[in-house]
């Protein structure tokens, strides 16, 4: 293992993308153990060939629909007629827009990409820092992928066996109180940076933006009522929210041929990049199974504590951790086959570890050096990572404190599930 280990880690530290890192080293392991090579297509084909990642292409493809449309704009105003009135009042609107959001687009980066310029531009104009703008909007895009629907859950979810249903429940109420731990830390420091006192919208002003957010709110009413009611399954609602989204850019005049032709390429792209990792990283999380892995892992963690609480912090720990190098996609597909022998043996619930592990990696997007939200908020504001990411540290006070509250409290992610639902077997 440790020879595995430190050639994938050698073809990394070569500046190659993750996926190619993780089929390389997997095929210099099998080659030079006499393993036959068609192992490799064999596993990486297994590895996407499964019902539930048809939800992500077409969660992608909704955010997508829903940025071109201009459905953002119209989120973004209905946000300023709930929160605009406050002081600092636009950065509130900012969580609240990526609140909102959040129920609809399923990604982080389609949060920071599709409402991120938009917002930083708003905050920016009323006279925000620049540099503060871009960090709060890298950090607000972490609850995208907690409240539902949400990508990194249903890849989860085919990883770990577990309901993708109950997953996204679960991330009900985590989204919601790390929105509300931005909102909060916004208001205790709006005086001391000086932030613009908000405006608050007439009221005939509130009444045209609320109708015409109605529409689109309506999104996250589809999606999760259809799962929480058995209308359909995850994967369903997700072609169904693509479908909701194309009537409603082409209602609201917005959506044309040549854009939905764009939007569907940059989907097969983004697609694409997504199912490679999860195929490459299948052969390698194949041959970590090989070599018990997870077996031996789990009897070190016990060695240490059978403490489920404990266990779960340490496991956070090196997560969070990890999580500065590496992309959350690549780390889940890396850490659940090896910690699920781990988590049944000291009766850690999946969905709770599920629900902590995506916000954890969530939080990994604002962190540098590698973190993608610092990135992509980056490209779409034009200011320097360096800058952005001076102002994002003070904002992974309130995401930390949420998520050690969601470790010490598992009720906090099971209760919706299990009430909704009923207790799960």
């Amino acid at each position: 293992m440790s020879w595995l280990g430190a050639l994938w880690l050698a073809i990394m530290l070569l500046g190659m993308p993750i996926a190619f890192t993780l089929a390389v080293a997997a095929l210099i392991y099998i080659y030079l153990n006499g393993m036959p090579l068609i192992i490799i297509p064999q596993r990486m084909a297994g590895g996407i060939d499964s019902f539930p990642l048809l939800a992500v292409p077409f969660f992608i493809l909704a955010a997508n629909l829903m940025n071109s449309a201009g459905i953002t704009d119209r989120l973004f105003l209905f946000a300023k007629v709930l929160v605009g009135r406050l002081r600092g009042g636009l950065a509130q609107v900012n969580v609240m827009a990526s609140i909102i959001f959040s129920g609809m687009s399923g990604s982080a980066v389609a949060d920071a990409g599709g409402l991120g310029s938009m917002e930083i531009k708003a905050m920016r104009s009323a006279g925000y820092d620049p540099a503060y703008a871009a960090a709060l909007t890298a950090a607000s895009c972490v609850i995208g992928p907690m409240i539902p629907p949400s990508i990194p859950m249903v890849i989860y979810g085919v990883l770990a066996d577990a309901s993708v249903g109950r997953l996204f429940l679960g991330g009900v109420v985590p989204g919601l109180m790390a929105g509300g731990a931005l909102m909060v830390m916004i208001a205790l420091t709006a005086k001391a940076k000086n932030m613009p006192a908000g405006e608050a919208m007439s009221a005939s002003e509130s009444i045209l933006a609320t109708r015409r957010a109605l529409l689109p709110l309506f999104t996250p009413v589809i999606i999760i009522g259809g799962i929480v009611f058995g209308v359909f399954s995850p994967t369903e609602a997700s072609a169904i929210a693509c479908v909701y989204a194309l009537c409603l850019g082409v209602f609201y005049r917005e959506l044309h041929l040549k854009r939905i032709w764009g939007e569907l390429l940059a989907t097969a792209r983004t697609t694409g990049a997504i199912c490679l990792i999860v195929a490459t990283a299948t052969v390698f999380a194949w041959l970590l199974t090989t070599l018990q892995v997870p077996q031996k892992t789990a009897a070190i963690l016990v060695e240490i504590t059978d403490d489920p609480l404990l266990l779960l912090l340490l496991i956070s720990a090196v997560v969070f951790v990890v999580g500065f190098f590496l992309e959350g996609l690549a780390v889940m597909i890396l850490i659940v086959p090896v910690m699920q022998p781990t988590l049944a043996a000291v009766g850690i619930d999946p969905i709770h570890f599920g629900v902590v592990l995506v916000f954890n990696l969530m939080i990994g997007l604002m962190t540098p050096p590698m973190g993608v939200g610092l990135f992509v908020v980056s490209g779409v504001s034009g200011i320097r990572v360096e800058a952005i990411t001076r102002e994002v540290l003070p904002l992974l006070i309130p995401l930390l404190i949420v998520l050690v509250l969601l470790i010490l409290f598992p009720a906090l992610v099971t209760a919706l599930p299990n009430a909704v639902l009923g207790p799960r077997l």
